[in-house]
């Protein structure tokens, strides 16, 4: 090895490490959000991290394949590859031959791939949940990364609008647990079909939606300007204008009486908003997220505390399973922004005290005998439940005391020839600095 040069270390791009104190906060917020997915029936899932290529591309559209990172194959995975597209550096032709296997994208189509393999094994309407890292090859950015969690909830095989209520109380009930205020923004696509019938450009849904979507950025006067670009007509736009000023549901019946399917979403929605019964839900006339994918109720969740993204999302969509030539089965679905979530909390220093705490107990000594019996304390008190550790060194005790505090190790156990000689132990609070002397049973007692 000091022959070699010796390789500085370093990460792949857009990935990160997480120190034990920062994974302590994600299980947290993975905890919390698990004992609710619970709560509701939800089962837990696993698929693998590596998919065939032919299960991802074509998903996603070019962009999304675009953004695949591709596994090449064991071995020569050149032996079989076409030479003259390599010669020729087309890649689209070398790929097949040198790579059949890549890293998953997102939960949702391996959700798919994975009810359609077992779905004779599963139990319908089947409720799942996945926390799993996924990988885009994504340009990396501040809070966009190459590498990074998701958190699916799915109902798949029911139609019934009780899914949406229920996943609508999901995301109002872990944000509570969070501490976190959220704004819970619901629409249907329904409603924005019903609004481009009513406009008169029912040809140009996904023009209109795209520049409604960013009425947070522009406002009003900047969706007319885009809508003009987008050539519709003045009349197409004054008419959209005074369906986008709407707050309340009922008063789209006004406008929808003529058109089945707006009042269809009006209904759907209220169904939710009574039966989720949700304070901070809010009905969000624009809100027009993934309508290439979203066939009903659309969610997104903005934060009321700190300026930042969505923190969560989902809606309900059709034929999910039919792209591995499954059964068609609809379903609804949410997310949570993770990494969002996590920083959020930071900032506003939401996450408990002490919740990088592993070890309640340390036991520091003085010398090996009293190492050893302090090690067999330790195994007393680990059997009762306590996290506990020793000292593994022989070291002065104030260097002892200081990897207490460097881990945040509540109390410390120091053992001397005193405490030996009367079957004890010095307990101190290293918060409060108080001290006392106990047995091995008290000791327990003390603690758990």
């Amino acid at each position: 090895m000091s022959q070699e040069k010796k390789i500085k270390p370093s990460l792949p791009s857009g990935t990160r490490d997480f120190l034990p104190a920062e994974v302590a906060k994600r299980n947290y917020i993975f905890d919390v959000i698990k004992k609710v997915f619970h709560k509701y029936g939800f089962q837990q899932i696993e698929t693998p991290v590596l998919e065939n290529l032919a299960t991802l591309t074509g998903k996603y559209g070019e962009e999304g394949d675009q953004l695949l990172f591709k596994v090449l194959n064991s071995g020569d995975f050149l032996k079989d590859a076409d030479e003259e597209a390599l010669r020729n550096k087309n890649s689209k032709k070398v790929l097949p031959k040198i790579a059949d296997r890549g890293l998953r994208y997102d939960l949702t189509v391996p959700l798919a791939r994975y009810v359609v393999q077992h779905q004779n094994d599963l139990v319908f309407p089947f409720r799942r949940y996945h926390i799993a890292p996924v990988w885009r090859a994504d340009r990396p950015q501040k809070g966009r990364y190459r590498e990074f969690y998701q958190c699916d909830a799915d109902i798949i095989g029911s139609d019934s609008l009780i899914n949406e209520a229920e996943l609508t109380q999901i995301f109002s009930e872990v944000f509570q647990a969070l501490k976190l205020k959220a704004e819970i923004r619901i629409n249907n696509r329904k409603i924005l079909e019903a609004i481009s019938i009513y406009a008169g450009c029912a040809d140009k849904l996904e023009s209109m939606t795209v520049a409604i979507d960013k009425i947070d950025k522009i406002g009003l006067e900047g969706i007319s300007k885009e809508l003009t670009q987008r050539e519709f007509s003045e009349e197409q736009i004054n008419k959209i204008a005074s369906l986008l000023s709407i707050k309340k549901l009922a008063d789209l019946k006004n406008y929808f009486q003529e058109i089945p399917s707006g009042m269809k979403g009006v209904e759907e929605l209220e169904f939710v908003f009574e039966n989720a019964n949700i304070s901070n839900l809010i009905f969000d006339i624009t809100l027009a997220r993934g309508l290439n994918y979203y066939t009903g109720v659309i969610w997104e969740i903005k934060s009321l505390d700190t300026q930042m993204g969505s923190i969560g999302s989902g809606g309900r969509y059709a034929n999910l399973t039919e792209m591995f030539g499954g059964r068609n089965m609809s379903g609804v679905g949410i997310s949570f922004g993770v990494e969002r979530i996590y920083d959020i909390m930071e900032e506003l220093k939401l996450f408990p005290e002490n919740i990088s705490q592993s070890t309640k107990l340390l036991f520091a000594h003085f010398n090996e005998k009293n190492q050893d019996y302090a090690f067999k304390l330790l195994q007393q008190c680990r059997a009762a439940g306590i996290a506990a550790e020793i000292y593994p060194d022989l070291s002065k005790i104030d260097k002892q005391f200081k990897y207490a505090n460097a881990k945040g190790i509540p109390y410390v156990a120091v053992v001397g020839d005193n405490e030996m000689n009367t079957a004890q132990v010095n307990l101190k609070n290293m918060q409060s600095g108080e001290q006392k002397l106990l047995n091995a049973e008290d000791l327990i007692a003390a603690l758990k």
